[in-house]
């Protein structure tokens, strides 16, 4: 999947590609025809970089709710010709997402189009996972023939039934369907759920990692023929080192870490740093620079997972550094330092931000770090990296610092996060929105009220309008 194309974040379209509140806010005051057309863009072109992690569904569906749009948009691109050609998930997961929602929010329309994708469409499964929620018996039984059907009555469709029932992140449907009467259904289904079973039983009879008795020159074997066949195997490896080795041992592994083959080098850093043993430092600042950009990947990994004071204070030292090592560094102070490496996380942020842009990755790590260490003048480049971030997750967390660092947050930024795709920003907001702001009081009963809110959401909500709460 090609990155999405993300509007200015000053724009409607923008500010709902990013989860934004305010993208509600804007939608619900502007024509209602230039909204549902920014709304069904979100829709049909999922505007995320990670769509596995990052919320918009029901961000979406609530929209879709709000404007009384129709799904006649998003039925037109379900049956496009296309989605046979691009059975890729990401062309119209989120479509079907945000129908499930629509779906349990009582909208009949959305249940009859995911029936009938789950029959015709071909990304069926998650159509199926969707209605498993959702859907009462009787709809889920009239789906058993359609899609018992893709699977042709041979060896090969046998095997792919068996897959598709052993890998359903819902089981539901297949239960049902494992019970009806007629053979070509019942009887079928229930033979691929004991061939997935068994399938599982065998993965789990011929594991193909460590034995018993292996050696460390083993292990490092091991991880050099994962290495040499694609997998990376440093990190288990590692922990297979420490079930193995003892003080004996010490020379070969750091000699491994020093100069052995790559896999093995890799092992022995994670190892020795795990181990927090007085060499692995300065081994670290050696492979981090090796000509092996897997040695030097291997060699931040093993310092960002090290704990205790030697870790930070190297890290003080190598803060200033102008590549990986000295980014990780600011990482490790942004989540071990203390006040007085608040400049120096400080420092990094900024340049981050600058040099890399409000999306770059390490921000996650700098974000939190300015919370935690409750920068006060970190507050103007968080309110940036806010606005303009297209990860709802990292502006998630810049909410996060915002109200441990910036005094205007309950009134600001705050109340539009009541409105925020990710339930945590969403959690975050019910906890410090001034409750002033009349918007705020109500969007709070609507919350409480709603059952596709999520738990932690309502419970904060609760703790500013129960009993024994303040009066909102």
């Amino acid at each position: 999947m090609f990155d999405p194309f993300i509007a200015p974040s000053g724009t409607l379209l923008g500010l709902l590609q990013r989860g934004r509140g305010d993208g509600t806010l804007h939608a619900l005051a502007a024509p209602r025809p230039e909204a549902l057309a920014a709304l069904n863009h979100c829709v049909l072109s999922d505007p995320r970089h990670d769509w596995q992690v990052e919320n918009r569904s029901l961000y979406y569906a609530r929209l879709y709710l709000d404007l009384d749009g129709g799904t006649e948009e998003i039925e037109r691109h379900l049956w496009d010709p296309e989605d046979h050609l691009d059975t890729d998930d990401s062309r119209t997961g989120l479509a079907l997402a945000v129908l499930g929602h629509l779906a349990s929010y009582g909208r009949d329309d959305a249940l009859v189009l995911l029936r009938r994708y789950a029959a015709t469409g071909a990304n069926w499964a998650w159509a199926l996972d969707e209605l498993a929620l959702r859907d009462d018996d009787a709809g889920l039984r009239s789906l058993a023939g359609p899609v018992t059907d893709r699977f042709p009555a041979t060896p090969q469709g046998d095997a792919e039934l068996a897959a598709a029932v052993r890998d359903a992140f819902e089981p539901r449907p297949w239960r049902l369907w494992a019970d009806d009467p007629r053979p070509a259904i019942g009887a079928r289904i229930r033979a691929a759920g004991e061939r997935g079973s068994f399938d599982r039983w065998q993965r789990q009879m011929r594991p193909g990692g460590p034995r018993p008795g292996w050696s460390v020159q083993a292990v490092f074997d091991w991880a050099q023929q994962g290495l040499e066949r694609g997998s990376v195997l440093h990190v288990p490896a590692a922990r297979c080192l420490t079930a193995v080795a003892g003080a004996e041992d010490r020379p070969l592994i750091v000699e491994a870490a020093r100069g052995g083959p790559d896999g093995a080098r890799c092992a022995a850093l994670h190892y020795l740093a795990e181990a927090r043993d007085p060499a692995v430092l300065d081994l670290i600042e050696q492979a981090a620079v090796d000509t092996s950009r897997t040695v030097a990947d291997a060699a931040v990994a093993a310092f960002e997972r090290m704990c205790g004071e030697s870790a930070v204070e190297r890290a003080r030292r190598w803060a200033h550094r102008p590549d990986a090592l000295g980014a990780s560094a600011s990482g490790v102070l942004a989540c071990r330092g203390v006040a007085q490496d608040a400049p120096l996380v400080l420092a990094a942020l900024r340049e981050t931000v600058r040099g890399d842009g409000p999306d770059a990755p390490r921000l996650w790590t700098l974000v939190d770090g300015t919370g935690r260490l409750e920068i006060a003048c970190a507050a103007p480049v968080l309110r940036h990296i806010y606005r303009e971030t297209s990860s709802s997750h990292l502006r998630g967390r810049a909410a996060q610092a915002l109200a441990a660092t910036d005094p205007s947050f309950a009134t600001g930024f705050a109340v539009e996060c009541l409105w925020d795709c990710e339930e945590t920003t969403r959690e975050v907001a019910a906890l410090h929105a001034e409750t002033g702001d009349i918007r705020v009081a109500e969007r709070l009963r609507r919350l409480a009220a709603d059952p596709a809110e999520e738990a932690e959401v309502q419970t904060a909500v609760r703790s500013r309008i129960g009993p024994d709460a303040p009066a909102v």
